[in-house]
């Protein structure tokens, strides 16, 4: 069945979208979809998807291929679909199993390969088909674009997968480190997403899942947010990344063995970036068509790019043709607030260089005198809270740490006024000296930028889970990459804790596995700072000589 998708208010939004991330005026504003098509799997299930063609010669456009489990409608599809479809694409948004219309049952992940390859067999058969394919979308999208990778036909030009990484989820369920908002949150949505009244439910969820989160134990939240428990979410809680219960669901190994282009986009405060990261570099290595593109952006905040992407670069492989050149890799370096392009990631000439902390509060590169530790008392009762950072919520990316660094529980190191600018691209970590009065404690670490009038803003940040932390322990914390130039005369912050909650679970302090765990001890914790226990942050640097 055809409809015409002159449907008037949703275009306008879909048209002021446009306007507000720079498109270009499309070659056609006459699109048509044809809503609910049927895609049989192996297993005899129908998956739903509709298509979106230009009215006139439609038939003759490569293919974009969207499968998403969100839903087809809405600003979903007017947002990604109609834009591409009004600009040289037809365009396949599928609805993946269990979800929108489509049969089968919704089990996270674990299906996207073989519904992805049976599509993508259904979709060359068809008579509109019209020669090519390009794999396009972010996070889930993304996900089931690499679910598929090694196994592309031959008709899959391109693949542009953002915001995303082949073994999506995992890098939350750590077992040092169990970072519980994103994932739990996404389990609610999910699981909420097809009641009524959708945009009002979702402001209620926030609240719920404000509440849900300091559940004790834990594994009771999904029934304090959603009223039933949830199989998804008893997972994350249950089952760290590296038992069984997640090994299909991580595609690393298939990265590799990509045949054709690939466009990566990414944002360095963006949930995914560390395992996007890692597959750009296993393409570069492999020797694979590869490029990367990481802006100042979290996960739920990009200008645009992706459609720009598909345009720029799907199309042109679409039709057999070469994109414009530009540099394998271009990042966005804050702090200069500009683009940069290199050739690989991370990019060469950064040297490690450590920064010390000493016992004034002071971060400097030399190595600290024999001083006695600082010492906090963190109450995961009273949790140091998330600021900004790596997050899904509205309090995401960079902000202002002022209020957060005001805490009894957070320690602070800082440079003097940096004299010259500093430059760091690279892979951060940092190698904290530390003891609890208990065994069982996290280390949270967070590199800031502090400007001339005092005001402290986040760069980059990890944490590390402890279960011998009643022993004095070299711990190493990982944190996000990052790439960010310190102006002169503003100086280099570290933060030092043991928590930012909800972005990961509170600590107990008892060892308990988080889904029983009823009982939270505060504890004092102590970093070291002496020549024998040299706390430091380890950034890349190449120090800009001052003209």
């Amino acid at each position: 069945m055809w409809k015409n998708a002159q449907l008037l208010p949703m275009n306008l939004v879909s048209h002021l979208l446009q306007r507000t991330i720079g498109l270009e005026a499309p070659a056609t504003r006459d699109v048509i979809i044809q809503r609910d098509l049927r895609v049989p799997m192996p297993d005899g299930v129908e998956l739903l998807a509709d298509r979106w063609a230009p009215r006139v010669d439609g038939e003759s456009l490569p293919t974009a291929l969207l499968r998403v489990p969100y839903g087809r409608a809405g600003l979903i599809g007017m947002g990604m679909a109609r834009p591409l479809a009004e600009r040289g694409f037809q365009v396949l948004m599928q609805s993946t199993r269990g979800t929108f219309g489509s049969g089968g049952v919704f089990d996270p992940f674990r299906d996207e390969r073989e519904d992805g390859l049976a599509t993508l067999d259904w979709l060359v058969q068809q008579p509109w088909f019209g020669g090519s394919i390009v794999l396009v979308g972010a996070s889930y999208l993304g996900y089931t674009q690499w679910a598929m990778a090694d196994r592309l036909p031959p008709e899959v030009k391109a693949m542009i997968p953002h915001v995303t990484e082949s073994a999506l989820t995992l890098e939350f369920l750590r077992k040092d480190g169990l970072s519980l908002e994103t994932p739990f949150g996404w389990g609610v949505m999910i699981a909420e997403q097809e009641l009524s009244f959708p945009i009002l439910r979702r402001i209620v969820q926030g609240r719920k899942i404000r509440r849900a989160l300091a559940t004790l134990p834990l594994g009771r939240a999904d029934v304090a947010a959603i009223g039933r428990r949830d199989d998804y979410i008893q997972d994350i809680l249950a089952h760290d990344r590296d038992t069984e219960r997640w090994a299909d669901i991580d595609h690393r190994h298939r990265v590799a063995e990509v045949t054709v282009p690939v466009s990566s986009i990414g944002g360095w405060y963006d949930i995914f970036l560390p395992g996007q990261l890692r597959d750009f570099k296993i393409l570069q290595e492999a020797g694979r068509p590869a490029r990367l593109t990481v802006g100042p952006w979290t996960h739920i905040a990009r200008d645009g790019l992706p459609i720009r992407e598909a345009l720029e670069f799907g199309l042109a492989h679409a039709r057999g043709e070469q994109p414009p050149q530009r540099g394998p890799v271009r990042l966005y370096v804050m702090g200069q607030e500009a683009w940069r392009d290199f050739d690989y990631w991370p990019p060469r000439g950064y040297a490690p260089e450590r920064f010390h902390m000493h016992s004034d509060g002071m971060l400097s590169n030399q190595v600290p005198d024999e001083s006695t530790p600082d010492t906090y008392r963190y109450d995961p009762t009273d949790s140091t809270p998330a600021a900004g950072g790596v997050r899904t919520v509205r309090d995401s990316g960079r902000v202002d740490n002022t209020e957060l660094e005001a805490r009894p529980d957070v320690l602070l190191y800082t440079t003097p006024p940096l004299e010259q600018d500093v430059e760091v691209i690279g892979e951060v970590s940092a190698e904290i000296w530390f003891r609890s009065s208990l065994p069982y404690a996290d280390v949270f670490v967070r590199l800031c930028d502090v400007d001339p009038s005092g005001r402290s803003h986040n760069v980059c940040d990890g944490l590390t889970s402890l279960s011998d932390a009643d022993e004095i322990t070299a711990t190493t914390v990982t944190l996000w990459p990052t790439a960010h130039r310190f102006e002169r005369g503003h100086r280099i912050r570290v933060q030092v804790s043991s928590g930012a909650f909800p972005r990961f679970a509170r600590n107990s302090g008892t060892g308990e596995p988080h889904t029983t765990a009823t009982t939270l001890l505060a504890a004092d914790q102590d970093v070291y700072h002496d020549p024998d226990h040299p706390s430091a942050i380890i950034l890349p640097v190449r120090r800009m000589p001052q003209p």
